[in-house]
């Protein structure tokens, strides 16, 4: 039975994941919101014994597979025995080196397969999909290499395996290494096999190079450095967009219908792994991302902001069903695209201001932000003002409602706040006043319509009753302190409503799909923030150890868990939950001086 214990590889470009078993079950291209050529995952109805969507190495006889990444990087190593002793090692890469002055990061997926004892006998199968699972891709074959007639480009596999074998499925005896480049439809330069492993070595240093410029706490470091890795990989560099995840279609709970594509930008989970990252000082990915950011400011030109665009920029996400594909464990649909992207959620204008602001005191970036810059950021905050009050889905998508969310004019209120303290930094005096005034009518509106005084706390909606984890957002985004006696009342009041043992929902009350069945894995890190923000020290660093055992043997967290039997459900790897395993091993980590 498919699960998520699931290995990332990638190179900022494309990624895949590969399964316990060694197998790549999912990998999009030419882009991470590509058709998937991989996609065993999501169960091809034509699938059986022709693996299709995935690439197989398996031995004869096969017993155990034992799995790790190399130290610091995304380099997968799967050591598989067979019954009588005999092992191979896989290493599983995608290249990602600085190469002709610019980094090279091609659409190319690498297996490097090596004998480790014994006389073991491998059988290579190799069945990309196109269409989204309907078919197989065509295939011609040369001496040393198979091409895959995929769209919108072809790839070809180079290898020093016997090419018959792999056509075939046949197996053979590995006596030598074998390398298999799976990328661009050109011929292969040089020597595959010193090749690859010339890719493997500067793939390995970079990554390592990467994590080396790392801040990161003194206690939970290996935690914190594969959730950092990871959150790279769900950067589509070339853009500088960061997807919300690599999968679409994995279920919140079993058989629920909900089924979102995630290989998208949204700007709030952007806006919250680059705010993480930040904290570990990874200050390339907010430059890449701040790029993408004032492209899509530019042509929304001050007015509406979706909450969503690919991760080209295109502000289009038509949603459709994938009819090829019965869904993760038959549990479809499966969703391509989303209608989120017609949504109207206001949180987003402040979200870009706040991921813009550091650039504004930061002397380390490459590129400081500018007056032009600023003007620009303006259009946005204005919007913000316009809208803070006005009814939006929220930040949780609701399909067939609106109301007037306090998180969304929380960060309304964000926005003219912080474009307030980036007029001081650029010395607009005219334009600061201009701005803290108007956070200040909005902090007014919000204290009074949001406030609930029958319970004397914040409610989730302006007028309204309803309880919402992102109510404990209020201290980080610097709207109350934390021994604000509003936001005391406001938190005891969310862990009654919302807490399930170890879990944190984020809201009870039904939605579009009923009551909620798991829950939202960064709403308990949010939890384990507040707790240790009041003071409940030992409670929030058992509530975190408890989710480091709900990861994946990668190390990784998906959206949801289920609070009665601990399974992980929803898209995987997920941006939230990775920054919540960061942002809260630097709040509740041991400082480094406790070892000086």
């Amino acid at each position: 039975m498919r699960n998520l214990s699931l290995w990332p590889i990638g190179n900022c470009q494309v990624s895949a994941l590969i399964d316990d078993t060694g197998t790549f079950v999912w990998g999009c291209a030419p882009r991470i919101d590509g058709d998937p050529l991989f996609c065993g995952l999501l169960e091809p109805r034509s699938d059986g014994e022709s693996a299709l969507g995935e690439w197989r190495i398996t031995l004869e006889n096969q017993d155990k597979v034992e799995q790790r990444y190399l130290g610091n990087t995304p380099i997968l190593s799967t050591r598989i025995t067979d019954t009588d002793g005999g092992a191979i090692e896989i290493l599983d890469f995608c290249p990602r080196f600085p190469r002709s002055g610019r980094m090279y990061r091609p659409v190319a997926f690498v297996r490097i397969v090596r004998p480790v004892s014994g006389a073991p006998r491998m059988r290579v199968r190799l069945n990309p999909a196109k269409n989204w699972g309907s078919e197989a891709a065509e295939r011609t074959n040369g001496t040393n290499h198979i091409r895959y007639l995929l769209k919108p480009q072809p790839l070809r596999l180079t290898t020093d395996a016997p090419i018959g074998h792999v056509l075939e499925g046949r197996a053979f005896r590995v006596e030598k290494a074998h390398h298999f480049f799976l990328g661009p439809d050109e011929p292969f330069v040089g020597n595959v096999g010193h090749t690859l492993a010339a890719m493997l070595h500067q793939t390995s240093d970079e990554w390592r190079l990467w994590v080396r410029g790392l801040a990161i706490p003194l206690e939970w470091q290996k935690v914190v450095i594969r959730a950092a890795i990871t959150l790279k990989l769900c950067q589509h560099e070339e853009t500088g967009a960061i997807v919300a995840a690599m999968t679409t279609s994995i279920p919140e709970a079993a058989s629920s219908g909900r089924n979102w594509d995630y290989r998208y930008c949204w700007i709030r989970d952007a806006y919250y792994t680059v705010q993480a990252l930040n904290r570990l000082g990874a200050l390339d990915v907010l430059e890449n991302y701040l790029s993408y950011l004032r492209n899509i400011v530019d042509e929304a030109q001050g007015g509406h902001i979706q909450p969503l665009y690919t991760v080209n920029g295109d502000p289009k996400l038509e949603e459709w069903v994938a009819e090829g594909l019965a869904g993760y464990r038959g549990m479809g649909p499966v969703r391509v695209g989303n209608a989120a992207y017609t949504q109207i959620q206001h949180d987003a204008y402040g979200q870009i201001v706040l991921s813009n602001v550091q650039a504004f005191f930061d002397e380390r970036l490459l590129r400081k932000a500018t007056t032009d810059d600023f003007t620009a950021l303006e259009r946005v905050g204005a919007r913000a003002f316009e809208m803070y009050d006005q009814p939006d889905a929220g930040l949780w998508e609701f399909r067939t409602r609106t109301s007037v969310h306090t998180y969304s004019s929380v960060m309304c209120w964000a926005a003219c706040d912080r474009l307030a303290k980036a007029a001081d930094a650029m010395g607009l005096d005219e334009r600061a006043s201009y701005w803290r005034e108007r956070a200040d009518e909005v902090r007014a509106v919000i204290e009074e319509k949001a406030w609930h005084a029958g319970e004397e706390r914040f409610a989730a909606t302006f007028g309204g009753d309803e309880l919402d984890a992102s109510l404990l957002q209020l201290i980080d985004m610097q709207f109350l302190g934390r021994d604000d006696p509003r936001f005391l009342a406001t938190f005891a009041a969310v862990e009654k409503g919302l807490r399930r043992g170890e879990h944190m929902l984020r809201y009870a009350a039904e939605d579009d799909f009923g009551l909620p069945e798991t829950a939202f894995n960064f709403c308990t890190f949010w939890l384990i923030e507040a707790l240790h923000l009041v003071g409940r020290e030992e409670e929030a660093r058992a509530l975190y150890l408890n989710m480091l055992e709900r990861r994946t043997p990668a190390g990784l967290l998906s959206e949801d868990t289920d609070f009665t039997t601990g399974e992980l459900w929803g898209n995987y790897p997920q941006t939230y939950s990775l920054v919540g395993l960061i942002n809260c091993a630097g709040l509740l980590s041991r400082p480094w001086s406790a070892i000086r």
